[in-house]
Formats: structure tokens, C-alpha cells, sequence
């Protein structure tokens, strides 16, 4: 297991994947908002994050939105 792998971030990024994959809509809510908790907590709670998301973040994110679109049946 890498350095990376080990970091708590990438091991519930790698939940939301796997929660997505399946579409469990509401794990994946929890796994995201776990997920954003983990990028601000780093520097307290005045630190200003300057942490780009990663593109697996981003796409993550991204089919998140569509697995909510398509629960919603929204356009």
C-alpha cells in the first residue's frame, strides 16, 4: 500500500466510488460530505484551504450530481 493510499481522503474517495459504482444514492451523500470534511479539516478551522481537488474528486463529484439528477428524475 502506497503513502497515499494509507491517507484517509483517498480511502473514502475510494468508498464513494465503489458507493456510486452501485448507485446507493444516500451512502454516497454521506461519503461525499465525509470526503469534504477531510479536505477542510486539514489547518484548523480558520485555515483557508488552497488544496486543489483532485480529477478523481472532481469526477467523483461530478457523477454524484448525475446519480442525484437521475434519483430526482431532474434534466
Amino acid at each position: 500500500m502506497s503513502s497515499d493510499e494509507r491517507r484517509l481522503g483517498d480511502r473514502i474517495l475510494a468508498a464513494l466510488e465503489l458507493a456510486l459504482e452501485q448507485k446507493h444514492l444516500d451512502v454516497a451523500e454521506h461519503l461525499s460530505r465525509a470526503l469534504e470534511e477531510t479536505l477542510t479539516r486539514f489547518g484548523g478551522p480558520d485555515a483557508v484551504d488552497h488544496r486543489e481537488l483532485s480529477a478523481a474528486m472532481l469526477q467523483a463529484f461530478e457523477r454524484l450530481e448525475r446519480l442525484r439528477r437521475d434519483a430526482h428524475r431532474l434534466p
